[in-house]
């Protein structure tokens, strides 16, 4: 049973036991919903929704981006999709200039050419691994998956505040591209939420990716032209990289807390490690008896957010390049060794950690009635990624080669082919080997300390999914502690008195959306407020075997009778 609870929830969720698609737009969800009407799977369901946000989302996701997408079949095997950007073969290691190089803290480089333009476009691979996830697992045909968002592009949608906003934030980047501009600054005026918008160029080349699948970006004309626009702007990808790319099939982290167990993507993602690692570390609390907004739980957390960032501060990265001691990390032995070092009052903590991560992200959650699950979180890194558009094909490159150290030399260093690190976190939550509940957001490095959160509202609070979504977040990495408003003033003052730096801040990460399984078969979905997010949910179903298609016919009638006779 929860806790009596001082939020209010803002959303409202959506059951049904024939499929629940939840994503954070409507229109990805819409797209979702309708392969599962016409037959389609979670997995189809799920590679339509995205495909769809790569429209309606052009800020968050593309098909020249990132991500991971973990996917449980109905025989209970679970599937991590690594699809995460790489850097380019022929890039050089020093191919930026630090614009503090004694400070390993800093990212910042000259002319922020890691954040905008050619040089920040690391080897997408979203693409490549929608279409492989669909190959193993899909039961539509892959064109059919497809024209969702062929139609959202060709024409057209509402533009939501949230566009609007984004493209506010990132004008006079977007102003600087005159591709980009044209589609996003019309006459060179913002997008405004009701405005319609078309995007005929892309919707071209979703029509080529409906025909030629992974080899029209990976091989084809639209990987040639992806290319041709990098390099023309100073970038190091190349034809021979999307060639050369592949999409990575990988075993999950498995961990148990208590009668449960937490199922979640490994390195080069950190979030399997580390969210394994924190509940380990607090399964020795009764945290339900301390109650969800006690000052006592609010600081246990926070400082096990504290101890789970030390750590990935100093193993995260691409397991090709970087030892990762997963074992260790996720043992209870150790656990109980961290455990020992939290207290009444806030630790040591580091002044500012290393690394960096945008938060513009999307997430689906998608399940279908005959056990598929797919929780997947995909980007193009920064807010309209490289924030340019190639040519005449309307697509948004990613800006990873951000994630990379810009100095040689270090363990998130860029070398050619290391994938970058990601705090994205598509966990499923299995009770009795079933499913119990399944989620994912955005948010760059408060996704994986809020997925934490939200599993120890659903186990340890009792909390409904819409609950355990909307709950207020609290975040850190070891230095400052942000804390949403929603928790109220008590809850940072408490902090404070316990010794930490509190900033009070609107949100914490960005729209998580979950499912919940129940015994009965029925799937309730939810969305937070932090996004667009719309959950829909397929009840009812066909009609009854046996069922005669005219009035008052008896089940032994003739089916080639004429009803009018």
């Amino acid at each position: 049973m929860a806790d009596t609870l001082t939020f209010a929830c803002e959303k409202q969720p959506a059951s049904g036991q024939g499929g629940v698609v939840v994503a954070n737009h409507p229109l990805g969800t819409a797209a979702g919903l309708e392969m599962l009407a016409a037959g389609g799977n979670a997995v189809d369901a799920a590679v339509a929704a995205l495909l769809a946000l790569t429209v309606v989302e052009p800020m968050m996701v593309g098909v020249a981006g990132g991500g991971l997408a973990h996917v449980r079949t109905p025989d209970g095997t679970h599937t991590v999709f690594d699809c995460m950007s790489s850097a380019p073969l022929n890039v050089p290691e020093d191919v930026f200039t630090p614009i503090a190089p004694d400070d390993p803290l800093s990212y910042d480089v000259e002319d922020r050419r890691n954040i905008v333009g050619g040089a920040a476009i690391a080897t997408p691979g979203n693409l490549a691994g929608w279409c492989a996830m669909h190959e193993r697992f899909g039961r539509l045909p892959f064109a059919d998956v497809t024209q969702p968002a062929i139609r959202l592009a060709e024409r057209g949608f509402t533009v939501t505040h949230y566009l609007e906003g984004a493209v506010r934030e990132s004008e006079e980047d977007l102003a600087a591209d005159p591709t980009i501009s044209a589609v996003l600054r019309p006459g060179g005026t913002p997008l405004r939420a009701g405005d319609t918008l078309t995007q005929p160029d892309y919707a071209q080349a979703l029509a080529m990716i409906a025909r030629e699948g992974v080899a029209a970006l990976h091989g084809g004309a639209l990987g040639e032209a992806l290319a041709r626009c990098a390099q023309a702007d100073g970038g190091a990808l190349s034809t021979d990289d999307l060639t050369a790319y592949r999409c990575i099939e990988r075993d999950p982290i498995v961990s148990p807390y208590r009668d449960f167990v937490i199922v979640g993507p490994p390195p080069p993602a950190s979030s399997g490690i580390h969210i394994a690692q924190m509940l380990n570390i607090l399964e020795g609390d009764d945290l339900g008896a301390l109650g969800f907004e006690s000052p006592e739980l609010v600081h246990l957390i926070v400082e096990t957010l504290r101890l789970g960032f030390a750590d990935r501060r100093r193993y995260s990265g691409d397991p090709a390049f970087v030892d990762v001691p997963v074992d260790h990390l996720t043992s209870k032995a150790y656990a109980k060794e961290l455990r020992a070092t939290t207290g009444p009052r806030a630790a040591a903590r580091a002044d500012r950690p290393a690394g960096t991560e945008a938060a513009n992200t999307t997430h689906v959650t998608v399940a279908d009635k005959d056990g598929h699950v797919v929780t997947a979180t995909h980007t193009i890194n920064g807010i309209f990624g490289a924030r340019i558009m190639v040519p005449e094909v309307g697509i948004i490159p990613n800006n990873y080669m951000l994630n990379f150290d810009p100095r040689p030399g270090n363990a998130l260093s860029i070398k050619p082919g290391k994938r970058v690190p990601t705090s994205s976190a598509p966990m499923i939550i299995l009770k009795n080997d079933a499913p119990f509940a399944a989620l994912g957001l955005p948010g760059g490095l408060r996704i994986f300390p809020s997925a934490f959160q939200a599993i120890i509202n659903l186990i340890d609070h009792g909390m409904s999914p819409q609950e355990a979504v909307e709950a207020p977040r609290v975040w850190t990495q070891g230095g400052e502690v942000e804390i949403e408003r929603t928790y109220g003033q008590a809850a940072a003052e408490a902090l404070r008195a316990r010794g930490h730096d509190v900033r009070v801040v609107p949100h914490v990460g960005g729209g998580m959306n979950a499912i919940r399984f129940h015994p009965d078969g029925t799937m309730t979905g939810a969305a937070c407020w932090r996004a667009d997010g719309v959950v829909a949910a397929l009840g009812g179903g066909l009609a009854r075997p046996g069922v005669r298609f005219w009035p008052g016919a008896a089940p032994d009638d003739d089916d080639d009778a004429d009803p009018a006779d």
